[in-house]
C-alpha cells in the first residue's frame, strides 16, 4: 500500500485507519493499563510510550503498513465512537525470533474485550494481507500464559509453531511462542468459504 494514501478498512462494526495526532492520549489512557500490559512487557513509562508511539509511525512510513488505529463505529453500540487500540502488521523484529516476517497483532482495551472486536478486527487484517498485500504468510507472537491470545490466533486458522519458538522475557514470560498461517492455507479456508477454522476444544 502507497504511504501516502489514506488507510481505511472497515467491518461491520469496526473501522482500522490511520493514526492521528488527537488519537494518542486516549490509547495510552485506555490501553497502557496493569490489565492490558500484563503479558506485553508492564505498563510503560512516558520513554517507552514515545517508543511505542515511533515505532507505529515508522512502519507506516517504511513498509505501508502498520498496527492502525481501531474505533468502534458511531452507531449506538458499546463504545460506540471510541478509540478501541490498535489492530494490524508489522515486520517482525524482535531479538532472537523470526525477523522481517509480516507479524499481525492486536491490542485493546479492557472494556472492549469479550465483545468480538479483536477478533473481527483481525479476521479482516489476516484478510487484507493475504488478498492485497499478497504476503507470502503470517506469524503472531504471544506467551503461553496468554490463552486468550493465542485462542483468538488460532481461531484465525494459525497453528502453533513450537520450531520458532524464542527466549525472551520481553512479554512478562521467559519463552515468546509462535503461531503461523500460510497462502495455501488461507487459500484453503478461503474456498471452503469459512473465515475461520472448526473450533477446538481445550482441556
Amino acid at each position: 500500500m502507497s504511504v501516502g494514501v489514506e488507510f481505511r478498512l472497515e467491518t461491520a462494526r469496526l473501522v482500522l485507519r490511520d493514526w492521528r495526532e488527537e488519537d494518542w492520549p486516549a490509547f495510552f489512557a485506555h490501553t497502557n493499563t496493569p490489565a492490558v500490559m500484563r503479558w506485553l512487557g508492564g505498563v510503560a513509562d512516558p520513554a517507552m510510550q514515545a517508543l511505542q508511539r515511533e515505532r507505529l509511525e515508522s512502519s507506516r512510513r517504511e513498509h505501508g503498513h502498520t498496527m492502525w488505529a481501531l474505533e468502534r463505529k458511531n452507531d449506538g453500540g458499546p463504545l460506540t465512537g471510541e478509540l478501541l487500540g490498535f489492530c494490524g502488521l508489522k515486520r517482525a523484529n524482535q531479538a532472537g525470533g523470526p525477523q522481517g516476517d509480516h507479524e499481525i497483532g492486536w491490542r485493546l482495551r479492557q472494556d472492549g474485550w469479550g465483545m468480538g472486536y479483536a477478533r473481527k478486527a483481525a479476521l479482516a487484517v489476516r484478510n487484507h494481507a493475504f488478498a492485497v498485500l499478497q504476503v507470502p504468510h503470517l506469524i503472531a507472537l504471544t506467551v503461553l500464559e496468554n490463552r486468550a491470545s493465542w485462542g483468538l490466533m488460532r481461531r484465525l486458522g494459525m497453528r502453533r509453531r513450537p520450531d520458532l519458538d524464542f527466549a525472551s522475557a520481553e512479554f512478562g514470560s521467559d519463552t515468546i511462542i509462535v503461531h503461523s498461517l500460510d497462502r495455501a492455507e488461507w487459500d484453503a479456508l478461503h474456498r471452503a468459504g469459512a473465515s475461520e477454522p472448526p473450533m477446538e476444544r481445550h482441556a
